[in-house]
């Protein structure tokens, strides 16, 4: 596929003047997991500096909690307001048929052609209400993501009350490195969410006021 026809992908014809490109519950859940995650990362930092799987550790300035207990006070807060809040946002995607929507169908010549463009300053986002390859990538992957810190996450705190989710990351420890790498995938991609909000900023004023 070309750039020319990448560009295609974003360049459809515009959403009628006054619809809402992300209605209020995907604008409310959005917002509550951004708070949600950033809450988690900092205290995981400080939870993880109190039991480092590598030989760094993360500075105090960008942890939250002070010390571990109360790092995992915040921890487990913003877990459950994370899971609830992403259990409401996944039932309502689907009910809505807005995952099948905007998600789908994806492939993978699409995503590496975006990709390119992208990089190449190339792909337009003329109409913000429709994703293209390399947005529906993104998405798709940091709901899994989602999911599996999560689950992660509930296998390192009870090992042993849900012994058979621990099992199946291959147990405690290896629960551990599963979700500080997919603490990382989380992090890059809020890197980049927030690159190309700064790159377009129409994108941040669609997730507030809804267009």
């Amino acid at each position: 596929m070309t750039i020319e026809a990448a560009q295609t992908t974003t360049m459809l014809p515009a959403a009628p003047a006054g619809e809402k490109i992300h209605p209020v519950w995907v604008r409310v859940t959005h917002w509550i997991n951004a708070l949600a995650m950033v809450v988690m990362i900092g205290s995981g930092w400080e939870i993880y500096n109190a039991s480092p799987l590598f030989g760094f550790t993360y500075p105090k300035s960008i942890t939250l909690g002070g010390w571990l207990a109360g790092a995992l006070l915040w921890h487990f807060a913003a877990m459950w307001l994370l899971a609830v809040n992403g259990l409401v946002y996944i039932a309502l995607g689907l009910a809505t048929g807005r995952f099948r929507r905007k998600l789908f169908p994806i492939r993978p010549g699409d995503v590496i052609a975006d990709a390119g463009a992208a990089l190449r300053g190339k792909l337009a986002h003329d109409d913000l209400s429709v994703y293209n390859a390399v947005q529906k990538a993104l998405y798709i992957g940091v709901i899994l993501a989602g999911i599996l810190i999560v689950a992660s996450g509930l296998a390192i705190w009870k090992p042993v009350q849900l012994r058979e989710l621990a099992a199946l990351f291959g147990g405690y420890d290896s629960a551990r490195f599963v979700h500080f790498f997919t603490m990382v995938a989380i992090v890059v991609f809020l890197a980049i969410h927030v690159a190309m909000t700064l790159i377009v900023p129409k994108s941040l004023r669609a997730m507030v006021r809804g267009r």
